[in-house]
């Protein structure tokens, strides 16, 4: 089984499109292992989205991530990381395919409603950025 983060960003969360956004992932087969809503301080997107930190959009898409509450969760199922980007339709939602969560709840390519991890090995980095082992559902202690 694979596992991946997904984030429910603050303008989904703001749009109250939170469980909308869950029932698609649950319809689709995948388990929902670890979740939780918080919100990040501009430092700690900063720290998150460092692999960004040299890109024109950086400053603007950390102030984006530090404005609202977010929704992180651990997804988990086989390819989960493929089929979660599946869901989640193209960055940009003007290129996203109908029935996707960012062609139904996205604004523009930053406020985009969703992030998904893209590799495994991003996953692990990402999920252990805001999730201890203790709190993913199936771990053991």
């Amino acid at each position: 089984m694979e596992r991946t983060l997904s984030i429910i960003k603050p303008d989904a969360v703001s749009k109250g499109v939170m469980g909308k956004i869950i029932d698609r992932f649950e319809s689709e087969g995948i388990r929902i292992v670890a979740m939780k809503m918080i919100r990040l301080t501009k430092k700690e997107a900063q720290a998150f989205y460092a692999v960004h930190r040299d890109k024109p959009f950086y400053d603007s898409l950390t102030d984006f991530m530090s404005s609202g509450p977010i929704v992180v969760m651990v997804l988990e199922g086989e390819n989960v990381i493929a089929k979660n980007r599946e869901i989640m339709g193209a960055t940009n939602p003007k290129d996203a395919k109908p029935g996707t969560i960012r062609y139904e709840f996205a604004t523009d390519v930053e406020k985009n409603a969703v992030h998904g991890s893209d590799s495994p090995q991003t996953a692990m980095e990402e999920i252990s950025f805001f999730f201890s082992k203790y709190e993913l559902i199936g771990t053991e202690r």
